[in-house]
């Protein structure tokens, strides 16, 4: 139920008995006053039981049309109150204030305190004015937690969209918004970069099935017996082309070749020297790594992680890297915030300007990735056709560069011909930044294996 009143300013005086008469007198004129100031709907004073200490104690309550009329009455004649009392009865009159609303929303506490729970600062509203808490003290349903945690995201009007909407389509609005002091408005950059990559790794890489595979049944392979000879038969025809070739040797026989049915995989029985195998590193193929990366770098070491990687085939290399590919983006990010320095040297802003720049690129290329992505799969369960669905990736593909070209322009303000030069400059940069980064985190990847 909405409250059809204002907001109510309400002053209670401490008043000693000798001087009560005249402070009624100067009371009544207060009151007069007051109803003259615009945004006061009504003002009116009364008297209540004296204190514990004997003095008489009058109230006035100025009821006001609005929140803005209250600041505005707290900024001007509220003010005045205490030093209009203290000029007329000096030590023998003082006042306390606070601020009264209708409110039947289900969700206020009784007896809320009148203080930020939080910082401490005096409430005059719902909302403390110094660090945004509600002056709730307590959640009481598990709507409100509900709430509290996904309101944003089911908000038209809250920062995440505010944020997401000009990120994907005003290439550079956030970083100039942002360098210009307009932020309340938006999601902080480095939150959203993480929310952002966040959800592309789980977009990209998390399959349900492998990750969660106790929620589902196992589902058993059946190849048919016709499949597997069928199989087999045109293996053994490669197999003897490449042996009329000379590119393999050592199969005799068909003994030499294994077949297991149950789980259909083949063994061959080649016979060769062990030399040969692909795990033989050469010591001379070392010799020119510096002495520090060459202690790290040794023959044992890579002959083991070659050995591990054909394994498994390789898989928990994948899995290392693309753990460690998170880190290496981050890396990169510094890495091209100096690029930046460099080639504007002249636009007198700092480092940490331009590594906001390339925050918010990041966060935005994260974005059209995921989307790209689950706009793919999406089209495969609709069966939209397969050309339509290229042509619409390829088209949010090139979107990227010119997203980049534009927010350069709109951040740095400089003209067409400058910004394409360093614009080219910047991309190669950024080319050879990314593939340094990424044989970073592949090297760290399979030293960890």
């Amino acid at each position: 139920m909405t409250s059809k009143s204002g907001p109510i300013y309400e002053v209670t005086f401490f008043i000693d008995r000798d001087v009560a008469e005249a402070c009624d007198l100067w009371l009544e004129d207060h009151v007069r006053a007051s109803l003259r100031e615009p945004g006061i709907v009504d003002c009116n004073s009364f008297s209540i039981a004296d204190d514990d200490d004997g003095r008489a104690r009058r109230v006035c309550l100025h009821v006001l049309e609005s929140d803005a009329a209250l600041d505005a009455f707290l900024d001007g004649r509220g003010t005045d109150i205490d030093t209009e009392l203290v000029a007329r009865f000096p030590q023998q009159a003082y006042s306390q204030g606070r601020v009264l609303r209708e409110d039947q929303s289900p969700d206020l506490v009784p007896g809320a305190s009148p203080d930020c729970l939080n910082c401490g600062t005096k409430l005059r509203g719902q909302y403390c004015g110094n660090c945004g808490q509600r002056s709730r003290s307590r959640l009481i349903s598990l709507w409100e937690l509900i709430s509290d945690a996904f309101g944003d995201l089911f908000e038209i009007d809250s920062r995440l969209w505010q944020t997401l909407i000009p990120l994907l389509i005003r290439p550079g609005r956030l970083t100039h918004d942002y360098l210009q002091g307009r932020r309340a408005r938006y999601m902080p950059p480095f939150r959203m970069y993480l929310v952002l990559s966040l959800l592309f790794f789980v977009v990209a890489f998390f399959d349900p099935r492998e990750e969660l595979g106790l929620l589902f049944e196992p589902q058993p392979e059946v190849t048919s017996e016709e499949d597997i000879s069928e199989a087999v038969q045109e293996e053994q025809e490669i197999l003897d082309d490449l042996a009329e070739g000379g590119i393999i040797s050592g199969i005799e026989s068909q003994d030499d070749v294994d077949i297991d049915t149950d789980n259909f995989r083949m063994d061959f029985d080649i016979s060769g020297d062990d030399d040969d195998s692909e795990c033989n590193i050469d010591a001379s193929d070392l010799e020119d790594l510096p002495k520090w990366l060459a202690r790290r770098v040794t023959v044992e070491r890579m002959q083991r992680i070659c050995e591990r990687t054909q394994l498994d085939d390789g898989r928990a290399l994948v899995d290392n890297l693309l753990d460690n590919i998170p880190a290496a983006l981050i890396v990169l990010l510094p890495l091209m915030a100096f690029v930046l320095k460099v080639l504007y040297p002249l636009s007198k802003r700092y480092y940490v300007e331009h590594l906001l720049f390339f925050v918010h690129f990041h966060a935005f290329f994260f974005l059209i990735l995921s989307l790209q992505i689950l706009f793919a799969r999406l089209a495969a369960l609709l069966r939209i056709p397969e050309e339509l669905a290229i042509l619409t990736l390829v088209i949010t593909s090139f979107y990227v560069p010119v997203y980049l070209f534009v927010s350069m322009r709109r951040v740095y303000g400089q003209g067409r011909t400058v910004t394409f030069l360093k614009y080219v400059v910047l991309f190669i940069a950024y080319l050879l930044g990314f593939f340094a980064t990424m044989f970073g985190a592949l090297a760290i990847a399979a030293f960890s294996i």
